[in-house]
């Protein structure tokens, strides 16, 4: 892309305090228009604390709090970068979205409540609903859904009876599950028992290479954004 990019990496043992550290030194570095510290991080390290640390303007995940509300609001802002994607995929894909009722699955900060809110907003107009796993009847509410983003981390958990013909399913889960005939022992699974609800679909994205690629292009986007903010 004609980026310059570093990779910094720590041990699970490292302390927040020198994570924090590296994370106020990558602030201050003029040369650095944006970055993301990969999560989760280990269970001794607060995950709010380093989110909180980044400064705004480089916050290329979209994760601080400053740049989550303006994007309550409709104020221009990094946006978080899965649900950025998956409103790209949806925009791209000329995919109906005024009127009609979108379900998502899931309420994490980083994929279920932000893309709620932006499906919800003035130009995208879906009337959205979304469940968790305290939902009550969540079959009969997603069979319902003209669109279904699931991200609840629960491979599978979207099965076919549970999804109306012509229906869209975007599948935001990726979950390790054990593979011994790959190299790696394991491979990636999704929320959507792909398979069996891909014939009833209009559009669906598949695990791996679906929603994934598009996280990874607007983290680049909020990068950009940010140099010319700059």
């Amino acid at each position: 892309m004609g980026f310059q990019s570093i990779l910094i990496r720590f041990p699970a043992e490292v302390s927040e305090k020198k994570l924090l550290e590296k994370i106020a030194e990558l602030n201050g570095d003029p040369d650095v228009d944006g970055f993301i510290v990969q999560l989760p991080l280990p269970d001794h390290i607060s995950e709010n604390k380093v989110i909180e640390a980044i400064d705004p303007a480089k916050d290329a995940d979209g994760f601080h709090p400053v740049n989550l509300g303006k994007m309550m609001i409709g104020l221009p802002c990094y946006l978080p970068a899965t649900p950025y994607g998956i409103i790209e995929l949806i925009k791209r894909y000329k995919i109906v979205t005024a009127g009609t009722f979108c379900v998502v699955i899931g309420r994490s900060n980083k994929v279920g409540r932000p893309v709620s809110i932006l499906l919800s907003q003035k130009g995208i107009d879906a009337i959205v609903t979304l469940v968790h796993s305290r939902t009550k009847n969540i079959e009969s509410i997603v069979r319902q859904a003209d669109i279904i983003v699931a991200a609840i981390g629960s491979p599978s958990f979207v099965t076919a009876d549970m999804v109306k013909d012509g229906a869209v399913a975007i599948d935001v889960g990726t979950t390790r599950v054990p593979a011994p005939e790959t190299k790696t022992g394991w491979k990636l699974a999704g929320d959507v028992d792909f398979e069996n609800v891909a014939p009833k679909c209009s559009f669906i994205t598949p695990v791996p290479g679906g929603v994934g690629p598009m996280t990874r292009v607007s983290l680049l986007l909020n990068t950009l954004i940010a140099v010319k903010q700059r």
